[in-house]
């Protein structure tokens, strides 16, 4: 399996927000988000392949049961269901963060941590092959693969906001989804890479937030260590 990076951090954004949390990044994504912030891992995926025996002996050195499965897109990864099934038979709890375009089939997992892209995440033409956009825009929003992961998982919806109209965006794919989701699992996560970005449009969504009943997702990584790797 292809890793980006293991380390070992405080989860900054959901549900568990500061919980100390082993990070598994595996590298490679079937997207393209015009505003990725680990291009390492999914537009230039890069890191050695290793044994899941390998991984799990990395995740084992830290002191905590939490895991997060990340990317890029965990869900594409070769080997991705076996090593959450080895490290749910560890007594670990999964965290899988997945923009719900590959379906569960039964994986193993705690918290789906689902991150739908919204149309704000398609790459301009010019940026990129335009293949790659394309083929982003049609694989983005998958509401058939949204449904199985919320009501298979306990689950938190998580969106990036780029600007308060995608909220008409939002309220159209919970319709299309076709069950119920709590509203305070709908969290909404304001896109920036630093923190002066992320308090620009704080306000803004904490209005809608409690208009709607959502929760206002923080990103508590960038606020204590900024946009940087290994945090």
């Amino acid at each position: 399996m292809r890793i980006s990076e293991i380390f070992y951090s405080i989860q900054g954004e959901g549900e568990l927000t500061g919980v100390p949390s082993v990070f598994v990044r595996t590298s490679g994504c079937n997207l393209r988000c015009s505003w990725c912030d680990t291009p390492y891992a999914s537009w230039s995926p890069e890191g050695p392949e290793m044994a899941i025996e390998d991984i799990l002996a990395e995740v084992d050195k830290h002191p905590t049961r939490y895991v997060v499965l990340t990317g890029g897109e965990p869900m594409v990864a070769k080997g991705i269901r076996d090593l959450a099934s080895r490290l749910r038979a560890m007594g670990k709890h999964i965290t899988i963060e997945t923009a719900a375009t590959v379906a569960p089939e039964g994986i193993a997992c705690d918290l789906a941590s689902l991150s739908p892209k919204l149309s704000n995440s398609t790459p301009e033409a010019g940026t990129i092959d335009s293949a790659w956009v394309e083929r982003h825009e049609e694989r983005r929003l998958r509401p058939d693969i949204i449904r199985d992961w919320v009501v298979s998982y306990h689950h938190q919806l998580k969106f990036v906001i780029t600007n308060d109209s995608q909220i008409t965006e939002i309220e159209h794919l919970l319709g299309q989804i076709g069950e119920k989701v709590i509203p305070e699992r709908v969290q909404l996560m304001p896109e920036g890479r630093t923190v002066d970005e992320l308090r620009h449009k704080a306000s803004s969504l904490l209005d809608l937030c409690k208009q709607k009943g959502y929760r206002y997702c923080n990103r508590l990584h960038i606020e204590l260590f900024g946009n940087t790797r290994g945090t």
